[in-house]
């Protein structure tokens, strides 16, 4: 499979869309081609027909010799016959090319979203992302195959009727080129008309998909109050509305239908009419033949010119579509490792050196934070809701980068490192743990290679996951579902520490790991984690001031600023902000 080259170098906004996408299928260009003439050839059966037909019809006028029908007929049967393989190619080739575009264009928002910032993920809901990588690609898939499949047929129509036209009844050229655009007009403004009305009664139906969700969420209510017949009677009042606008909607399709089927043909008549007068009163050359043609011609070449209109919204979405991927592949708002210095050892030492982060210029989140860890050490962070403790993991992480000031990484400033290799030494314990549609083997040990069977099975027992694990019918190979939804919180939490172990990291970020558990699962967790913390540098942030005693040091944040750091013991007997902290929690 080919993917697009630097697909992340090409400016997709501030440009015409149509622009980007003739950059998109650059690669493509010689299977377009052929991709345009094998349509042509598989799609001339359809306008050389009317001709092949009034070759046959003036012969049986003229009685011209047998040979004459064969000729025509077998020229057909060749074209015919060579429907199948022309069409084949044509798929391989033009098809070929929109879904390799679009599994780079897929693979390309993927690798972006890779090295966006977080910040720009926190902004950015993960359905709107969702979207963009799915339907936003669909739909300019859509737009190049359905533009491409109808919009091809009706060109090569129209350009060979008119070539047809002009080479037997050139004459009948200008009348074409006036009357046909016309009529497609005329048919174009009676399907609008019907657009506008389906259009009301989708939404018709979106009220009543609201409607049937919101009685749904409410049934518990609706139940326990003996409220289902008002709950019936709102819903009857919402399916009447959909009864009436639906019956009024099938009347005026069934009448506009009509009158767009009764106008095009009525002038398809009338055309014929006029062409046989003509024919009849020599007015102009034109044989019983080419009477049949230009009639047929007129109804095939209007059917055109309307499909072509037709394709506008198809290719507005589409085009809408490619601006809604640019916003993504070129988002400036990224995290920037290149040509930073690898890291290659991590000892764990870190020194914040008068760090502020301002997300605006009102309010720091963290505010002239100076703070030295030694390799190993244990630190938690502790304070109100607000206080900036999430902010400073951000930092550790890399997520964030300071404002003003420093943070140094075993004496190296931070914004000098290639941020991705550092991480390889870095794990995160989140309060809620994170787990992919996958076995207990293959989350257990994501992104690690190779893992023995002996350090994955250390690992879990050292996590207190073994005991839980080995009573499932399938073991390390039990399927978690999605989000580990077929495991309690705290295995899920216990797997996300086996994870840690198996990776062996130098720093260690805890993230309330144990807020969101039942007093049996925290003592398990806790004795997990103080197999976790031996030996690694540990960020602790914890609202539970019991979790957090046996730290080396504590740092109580109040307002994005380190109010005062010491041991629980230390600062339990001075009054301050933890011994208020502690009170609160005791009371």
């Amino acid at each position: 499979m080919v993917l697009p080259h630097n697909a992340l170098d090409h400016r997709y906004r501030g440009e015409h869309p149509l622009r980007t996408l003739a950059y998109l299928f650059r690669e493509h260009r010689p299977r377009l081609v052929l991709a345009v003439v094998a349509f042509t050839v598989k799609h001339s059966p359809t306008w050389l027909l009317p001709l092949v037909t009034a070759n046959v019809i003036d012969a049986l006028v003229r009685h011209a010799p047998v040979a004459d029908l064969l000729t025509s007929t077998a020229v057909l049967l060749v074209l015919l016959l060579l429907n199948l393989p022309g069409h084949l190619l044509y798929v391989r080739c033009l098809h070929g090319a929109i879904r390799q575009v679009g599994t780079g264009l897929r693979s390309a928002l993927c690798r972006r979203m890779q090295h966006l910032s977080i910040g720009y993920h926190s902004r950015v809901s993960a359905g709107v992302l969702q979207t963009k990588v799915v339907r936003d690609v669909e739909s300019v898939e859509q737009m190049v195959q359905q533009t491409a499949d109808s919009g091809l047929a009706a060109v090569t129509m129209l350009m060979g009727g008119l070539a047809v036209i002009a080479f037997r009844v050139p004459a009948a050229l200008p009348v074409f080129l006036l009357v046909v655009p016309a009529a497609a007009v005329l048919v174009m403004r009676m399907r609008n008309r019907l657009r506008a009305d389906n259009e009301s009664f989708r939404q018709e139906v979106e009220r009543l998909s609201a409607r049937v969700t919101e009685m749904t969420h409410l049934i518990p209510i609706t139940r326990a109050h003996g409220l289902e017949q008002d709950a019936l009677h709102r819903m009857d009042g919402t399916l009447t509305r959909v009864l009436r606008t639906g019956l009024r909607l099938d009347l005026l399709n069934g009448r506009f239908g009509a009158m767009a089927w009764i106008t095009l043909n009525v002038l398809a008549a009338g055309f014929l009419a006029g062409s046989a007068l003509i024919s009849y009163y020599q007015v102009m050359p034109i044989t019983a033949g080419d009477v049949v043609m230009l009639s047929t011609f007129f109804t095939t070449l209007t059917t055109s010119v309307t499909t072509l209109m037709s394709l506008t919204p198809v290719i507005s979405t589409g085009l809408e579509s490619v601006r809604s991927i640019g916003e993504v592949l070129e988002a400036p708002d990224l995290e920037n490792n290149d040509g930073k210095a690898e890291v290659t050892a991590v000892r764990g030492e870190f020194e914040f050196q008068s760090v502020s982060l301002a997300y605006d210029a009102d309010r720091p989140a963290v505010d002239d934070f100076s703070l030295t860890v030694s390799p190993g050490e244990t630190i938690a962070l502790v304070g109100a809701s607000g206080a900036g403790k999430s902010t400073v993991l951000n930092l550790v992480i890399g997520f964030l980068r300071p404002t003003s000031g420093r943070i140094l990484l075993d004496g190296r400033d931070m914004e000098e490192l290639d941020l991705r290799t550092y991480r390889r030494f870095l794990s995160v314990v989140p309060q809620e743990s994170i787990l992919f549609e996958g076995s207990i083997r293959d989350n257990v040990t994501y992104g690690v290679r190779d893992v023995p069977e002996e350090t994955l099975r250390a690992a879990l027992r050292d996590a207190n996951a073994l005991e839980f694990i080995d009573r499932l019918p399938h073991g390390l190979d039990t399927i978690v579902g999605e989000r580990g939804a077929r495991l309690s919180g705290g295995q899920r939490q216990r797997l996300a520490i086996a994870r840690a172990l198996v990776r062996d990291p130098r720093v260690l970020i805890l993230d309330e790991a144990t807020s969101a558990l039942d007093t049996a699962s925290e003592a398990l967790i806790r004795q997990a984690l103080a197999r976790l913390v031996a030996g690694r540098t540990v960020f602790v942030v914890a609202h539970r001031l019991s979790t957090i005693r046996t730290a080396d040091r504590i740092a109580v944040m109040r307002d994005g600023r380190i109010a005062e750091v010491g041991t629980h013991d230390e600062l339990s007997r001075r009054p301050g902000v933890y011994s208020g902290l502690q009170a609160a929690q005791l009371a």
